[in-house]
C-alpha cells in the first residue's frame, strides 16, 4: 500500500485502508536480534527473547538454532506469538539459537526477506540476522551479482551474508571483519556457525546490543528487556565496533575494524526502545522522564491535566506533569489487541483508524484544558485526529507538546521514515502544524533540551533533526540540493 502525501487531509474512506494509513503516520522500529549460547531450551529462551522484542518489529519472525553439527531454521509472517507453537519450537533442536523481528527497512515485506538468513557455505553453515540499514548495499550487491553471487531475497542482510561465506579467512571473527570492512552503514546483528555464536555493533554504533548472563549462558538482544523475561542479568552494552565471540571456551571480545566516532541513535531514547531497558547506559524511562521536565521548562502551557498519547508519550507526560506542578491524567486508553485484520465498518465511522487504537476517556477530559504529550509528529494526520477526538471528548483547550525536536530529515541507517516532502515539519513551520492538526498551542523540545535531558551533546546520531548525516550514501548530496528547491 502506497503511502499518503501531505495533502490528503479530508477524511477519506474508513477500514483496513485508513488504518494502515495510521500506521504509516508513525516512525517504525527497524528490527531486533536476540542470541543464546549453550541452553538445552535454547530454542524456547529465544521464542521468549522476541516475544520481548516484538515491539522492534511485527511483520516477520524467525529462529535458527544449532545442534553442534547442523542449524534448523523456522520462520514466517506474522507475529512471535502467532509464528512459534510448540509444535514449530519442537522443531528446533540445540543448545545455541539466534532470533529476529522484523519491520522492512530495506527489503520488501515478504517471506523471503524474514530472518534469520541460513546459508551453506565452504566453511559450513552460517546463520545471520540484522538490524540495521546498509547504506551501500546495493552497489556491493551489483558488483556481487556481476562476479556470479545469487541472491535469494531483496534484504540488504543477506550482502553481509555473501560477503562472509566468500571470505578466505580461518576464523569466523575474521571473516566477519573482512566482510564488513567492505560496508558502510548501520548494523547489530548476531551470527551463528554450529558451535559459535558472534555478536558484532558497527563501528558508530548506531543501533543498540546488550550482553546478558543466564547462570553460565551467555546471551545477547537489542535491547535488556529481554533478559528480564528469561531471568537473565545485563552485562554491559557491546561497544561500538565490538565483536563479542562466544563458543565452548567462553566469552571473547575483539576490535577488528577501524574506530569510529560514536553516533548513536538518541532516536532509541526518545520513541523506539521499551521504557524498561537499560540502552546506552542509561535507563530509558528516566531519559522520557527528563525529556518530559526539560519540555514543561521551555514550553509551559497554562491547564488543567496532563495527558499522554500512549504508550511512548506516557514517561515523558508523567515527566512533564511533575515539572509544571500539574495532575497526570489517562485521557486515552489504548486497544493492546489490535491486530494486523479486522472486520471493516459498512457505514462511516469517524476516526475510525485512530479509534481502533485509541479512544477519549470523557471523564476525564470534559471541560478540562488539556496538555498533550506525544513523542513525535511524522505526517501530522494522526495528531490531527486526535486533538479532534479529545475535543469531541470535551476538552476545552488541547496544547499539544513533543518531547523531541521537529523531524526534518528521513534516517538511511534503519529506521523507516517516510520521504522528506512526507515530514510535516520539513514543510511546514510549527504555526502551520499547529493549525494543520487544530490544535490551541504547539511546542516541540529544542535539540538543546533533549540534549540536556540525555546528558551529553556528542557520541548520538541527529541526523533526523539536523540533516547532518554521520555516513554518506549514494547520492546524498544531490538529494538535499532537489530536496532544499522542493521546501525552503
Amino acid at each position: 500500500m502506497g503511502k499518503r502525501s501531505l495533502s490528503l487531509v479530508r477524511q477519506e474512506g474508513v477500514g483496513y485502508s485508513e488504518v494502515m494509513s495510521e500506521q504509516l503516520d508513525k516512525f517504525r522500529d527497524e528490527c531486533g536480534v536476540f542470541g543464546i549460547y549453550g541452553h538445552p531450551e535454547a530454542a524456547n529462551l529465544t521464542y521468549l527473547g522476541l516475544y520481548a522484542l516484538q515491539h522492534r518489529g511485527q511483520e516477520s519472525a524467525g529462529i535458527a538454532c544449532s545442534d553442534g553439527k547442523a542449524i534448523h531454521l523456522e520462520r514466517a509472517m506474522g507475529l512471535v506469538a502467532d509464528v512459534f507453537s510448540e509444535a514449530r519450537l519442537r522443531r528446533l533442536p540445540g543448545h545455541s539459537a539466534i532470533g529476529h523481528v522484523r519491520y522492512s527497512t530495506t527489503g520488501s515485506s515478504q517471506l523471503k526477506n524474514a530472518q534469520p538468513f541460513l546459508a551453506g557455505t565452504r566453511r559450513g553453515p552460517l546463520s545471520l540476522a540484522h538490524n540495521g540499514n546498509l547504506v551501500d548495499a546495493e552497489r556491493v550487491r551489483t558488483e556481487l551479482e556481476a562476479q556470479g553471487s545469487v541472491f535469494s531475497s531483496t534484504s540488504d542482510t543477506e550482502v553481509i551474508l555473501h560477503l562472509v561465506s566468500r571470505s578466505q579467512a580461518g576464523s569466523l571473527v575474521d571473516a566477519a571483519a573482512e566482510a564488513l570492512a567492505q560496508l558502510q552503514g548501520a548494523y547489530s546483528l548476531v551470527l551463528m556457525n554450529e558451535t559459535q555464536l558472534l555478536g558484532i555493533r558497527d563501528p558508530r554504533g548506531f543501533r543498540p546490543l546488550s550482553l546478558g548472563q543466564l547462570k553460565n549462558e551467555y546471551v545477547l538482544a537489542s535491547e535488556s528487556c529481554a533478559f528480564d523475561l528469561i531471568g537473565a542479568t545485563f552485562v554491559r552494552d557491546v561497544e561500538p565496533g565490538e565483536f563479542v565471540l562466544i563458543d565452548e571456551t567462553g566469552l571473547h571480545s575483539f576490535f577488528p575494524l577501524p574506530a569510529a566516532i560514536p553516533t548513536m541513535c538518541v532516536f532509541e531514547y526518545v520513541y523506539f526502545s521499551r521504557p524498561d531497558s537499560l540502552i546506552y547506559g542509561q535507563h530509558v524511562s528516566r531519559v522520557r522522564k527528563e525529556l518530559g521536565r526539560r519540555l514543561a521548562q521551555e514550553a509551559p502551557a497554562d491547564a488543567d491535566i496532563v495527558i499522554a498519547v500512549p504508550d511512548s508519550g506516557i514517561y515523558a507526560a508523567l515527566g512533564y506533569a511533575q515539572e509544571a506542578g500539574l495532575p497526570y491524567e489517562r485521557g486515552m486508553v489504548r486497544n493492546h489487541y489490535v491486530g494486523r485484520t479486522f472486520i471493516e465498518p459498512k457505514g462511516s465511522i469517524r476516526h475510525f483508524g485512530v479509534k481502533v487504537k485509541l479512544n477519549a476517556v470523557r471523564d476525564v477530559l470534559e471541560g478540562k484544558r488539556v496538555v498533550v504529550v506525544d513523542d513525535s509528529i511524522v505526517r501530522g494526520t494522526t495528531s490531527r485526529k486526535i486533538v479532534d477526538m479529545l475535543r469531541s471528548a470535551g476538552a476545552r483547550e488541547i496544547h499539544m507538546r513533543i518531547s523531541s525536536p521537529p523531524t526534518v530529515w528521513p534516517c538511511y541507517y534503519g529506521i523507516d521514515t517516510p520521504t522528506r516532502r512526507e515530514l510535516i515539519a520539513s514543510s511546514h513551520t510549527v504555526e502551520e502544524i499547529q493549525r494543520y492538526i487544530a490544535a490551541d498551542s504547539l511546542a516541540y523540545l529544542t535539540l538543546k533540551g533533549l540534549m540536556a535531558a540525555v546528558g551529553k551533546d556528542d557520541g548520538y546520531c541527529m541526523a533526523c533533526w539536523t540533516g547532518q548525516y554521520p555516513v554518506e550514501f549514494p547520492g546524498q548530496k544531490s538529494r538535499q540540493i532537489n530536496l532544499f528547491a522542493q521546501h525552503e
